[in-house]
């Protein structure tokens, strides 16, 4: 798989009816190793390992409604007291994040009224805290930490 733009993992994969899986450490079992999946899961163990979000404050493609429509984020981290605070959607590295993907990550958020959005492809990341009083996205310089995201000490 292609190197990505997040520090090195060590990934449990494995070969499974002619495909490969990789270990989702939130979900707890083996997955298909897409590329989208590849970013995904480097996505998770980066804010887990490296911005010390806890595995348990995190979910992992659920689904929400947007609209009447049933949908699937990829990634949502909460702070305490289990109040939504960052929406991620990954792409896949062949995947030129776009106006589209934001608007996908934004679309997510009527229903769930987070403070950051986060798209990546893994070669790529933008993250924006939303600003819901000038109604616009305030872009980050980088990924916040956990305890930047929650408002309060990592637990």
């Amino acid at each position: 798989m292609q190197t990505l733009n997040f520090p090195a993992c060590n990934f449990r994969i494995r070969e499974s009816e002619q495909r490969l899986e990789i270990f989702d450490i939130i979900r707890k079992r083996f997955v298909v190793l897409t590329p989208e999946e590849w970013v995904r899961q480097h996505l998770i163990h980066f804010m887990h390992f490296e911005k010390n979000v806890p595995l348990y404050m995190m979910a992992v493609e659920r689904g929400i409604r947007v609209n009447s429509l049933l949908r699937r984020f990829d990634l949502l981290v909460f702070a305490t007291g289990g109040k939504p605070v960052m929406i991620a959607e990954c792409k896949a590295p062949a995947v030129a994040l776009s106006e589209e993907t934001l608007f996908q990550a934004s679309a997510y958020n009527m229903a769930l009224k987070v403070e950051y959005l986060l798209i990546t492809n893994g070669l790529d990341h933008y993250c924006a805290k939303v600003s819901y009083e000038k109604n616009s996205l305030d872009f980050l310089s980088g990924i916040p930490d956990y305890q930047s995201l929650s408002g309060g000490p990592v637990k």
